[in-house]
Parts: C-alpha cells; sequence; structure tokens
C-alpha cells in the first residue's frame, strides 16, 4: 500500500457535489473505454466468426445479450477504477476535483477494497443514488461505498 505524503486528518470529507462532478468526468472516460473494447471486440468477433455469420448475429439481437462482452466491459471498468484508487487514490476525475481516496491510516485502499467499493457504488446508483445521498446522514459524511470498503474520500489543496 501506498503511504500519502500528509496527514489527512486536516482534510475535509468530499462535498456530494465534488463526488458527483468527479463522477461525471469519469463516466465520460468510461464512456470512451467501452465504446473502444467494443469496437475492438466486434472486431475480433468479425474476424473470427465471418461476415455472413456476424451480420446474423447482429441482425437477430444476440450481439446486445453476448456475456463474453458485458463481462470484458464490466472487468475493464473495474480494472480502470482499481488501478487508479489503489496507485494514486485518484481516477481522473478525481484528480480535477482534488478528492482522493484513502484509509484512515494514510494510505492508498486494497484491491479487496477497491472491488467493495466497485460493487457497492453499482448498488448505490442503483437505488436511484441512495448511497450517495447518504453523506447528509452519516456523520462522517460517508458514502455507502466508503462505508462498506472501510475507506473514506477527502478533499486535498490545490498544488501549487
Amino acid at each position: 500500500m501506498n503511504k500519502f505524503p500528509e496527514p489527512s486528518d486536516q482534510y475535509m470529507p468530499a462535498t456530494l457535489l465534488r463526488r458527483l462532478l468527479a463522477f461525471f468526468y469519469d463516466s465520460i472516460l468510461c464512456i470512451a473505454l467501452t465504446m473502444t473494447i467494443t469496437m475492438i471486440y466486434m472486431a475480433i468477433s468479425h474476424s473470427l466468426i465471418g461476415a455472413e455469420e456476424y451480420k446474423q448475429i447482429n441482425e437477430s439481437g444476440q450481439s446486445l445479450k453476448d456475456p463474453l462482452l458485458s463481462s470484458t466491459l464490466f472487468i475493464s471498468l473495474f480494472l480502470f477504477f482499481g488501478y487508479f484508487w489503489t496507485k494514486t487514490g485518484q481516477t481522473l476525475g478525481m484528480q480535477v476535483w482534488h478528492l482522493r481516496i484513502q484509509n484512515e491510516d494514510n494510505t492508498s485502499i486494497s484491491w479487496n477494497q477497491a472491488l467493495v467499493r466497485f460493487f457497492v457504488a453499482g448498488v448505490s446508483i442503483a437505488a436511484f443514488g441512495l448511497g450517495y445521498l447518504w453523506v447528509f446522514i452519516d456523520k462522517k459524511n460517508r458514502t455507502w461505498q466508503c462505508i462498506a470498503s472501510e475507506s473514506k474520500v477527502i478533499r486535498i489543496p490545490k498544488r501549487s
């Protein structure tokens, strides 16, 4: 685990607005990532099964239910978030909005914590954002994914 250089107890928890803005930025990157992976997957599928067979699969709508593509996209998105969260504590959207995910002891989160955050964030979104709105109820301004992964999101100062 990486130890962050400055003590985090002097920093405020991230506000819901900053979290949502970082989420929006990261969503744009995730859309680009899923589009790129889907295009590569489709090109490989097309070359492996042939043009005519590929056309029939697409016209029948079977390609929309492809479990291999869905799994590939799901794993890719987890690896995107997991890499940034475990290495620097910040996705690209979080860097823009000066947010960082970390443990209480000022270290980066583990891959297991990243997996928990990833799954619980999905549940938070599926519950109409209730997991994110939890910051207004929790005394430490934590979301469901912060609580479940035993981590926190803080606002860090701008670097000069």
